[in-house]
């Protein structure tokens, strides 16, 4: 379905859960306040599986805070599966991949992209608060192990692990990886950091490395190769590069509010309604109504102010 401004909204981002079982810096506050998750119920991502085939959507991700936490997750999968939707992803931190990566392919997952910031133990033990980098590792060889698309998704954050620039980057040297280098978020804990500019990882990586004369953008993302390589290197820049005119991304938080722009506070929840054309007709006004372009650095109303963990990235 197109919107107002003639993009393809294809793409729908489903978040099944605020909770995670890290507590990244510039995501997750360090002392999270315990509420009772209002997330949606299987019979609610059910109906709204059911309508996404119907108003175009080709490709879903899940994502969260972290979608291994929802013990149902095979059953959505297989759920999206049915609704012969083209496409499905998760988006997730790794922790759990090892033990439900199996389950997961078995259920139709076609892939994963991993949130990684760094190879170093302690840097990532700094910016998870605490997590097992090992179980992230072992949890992406059995993913590529299995068969299933892998990407690697980092954030670079001055100060704290720009050296993992060229780490994370040699990964690609032998393994049919992307590794993409994705710009800090000023949102939430987000705001509190300084993220590295994507033209500044592009211009070190290519003094230590080179690249191969290989260039590609898919969607969002701008693709390179180091020379030598088997992967590729990948660059999402929502703030210093602009991409809204082509985003084909439509978003729903676990407690069920429609996002039609990351920076945009959800209007309409879909939580408990009641029937599938009603799922529809506000899924349909929603993505006619897309904003043109995000609001990073502007004042306005309607400026997300939660936390990447609620949103769902």
């Amino acid at each position: 379905m197109r919107d107002n401004f003639g993009r393809d909204i294809n793409y729908l981002r489903i978040s099944l859960t605020d909770n995670c079982n890290l507590r990244c810096i510039y995501c997750t506050p360090e002392k999270l306040s315990q509420k009772k998750e209002e997330k949606l119920l299987f019979e609610d991502l059910q109906k709204i599986i059911r309508v996404a085939k119907d108003i175009g959507i080709k490709k879903i991700r899940l994502t969260g805070g972290e979608p291994l936490l929802r013990k149902d997750l095979c059953e959505i999968i297989k759920e999206i599966k049915k609704s012969e939707i083209d496409e499905i992803y998760i988006t997730t931190n790794g922790i759990l991949l090892e033990e439900k990566i199996k389950d997961l392919k078995e259920a139709g997952l076609m892939g994963i992209n991993v949130s990684l910031d760094t190879l170093d133990e302690n840097i990532f033990n700094e910016i998870t608060r605490g997590g097992d980098i090992k179980k992230v590792i072992n949890g992406i060889k059995k993913s590529i192990s299995l068969g299933l698309k892998v990407k690697i998704n980092s954030v670079i954050i001055k100060g704290i692990n720009e050296d993992s620039i060229y780490q994370l980057a040699e990964i690609t040297k032998n393994n049919k990886i992307d590794v993409r280098y994705i710009e800090l978020m000023p949102i939430g804990e987000g705001k509190k950091y300084q993220g590295l500019n994507n033209n500044e990882i592009l211009k070190r990586l290519e003094n230590k490395f080179g690249l191969k004369e290989y260039f590609e953008i898919n969607g969002v993302t701008e693709y390179h190769k180091l020379k030598n390589s088997q992967g590729r290197i990948g660059f999402i820049s929502p703030i210093n590069n602009c991409f809204c005119k082509d985003c084909n991304k439509i978003r729903i938080t676990s407690s069920g509010e429609i996002k039609r722009c990351l920076n945009e506070e959800g209007r309409i929840n879909l939580k408990n309604i009641n029937t599938e054309i009603e799922i529809k007709e506000l899924l349909k006004n929603e993505i006619k109504n897309k904003p043109e372009k995000h609001l990073f650095g502007e004042k306005k109303e309607f400026i997300e102010k939660k936390n990447m963990n609620e949103i769902g990235g």
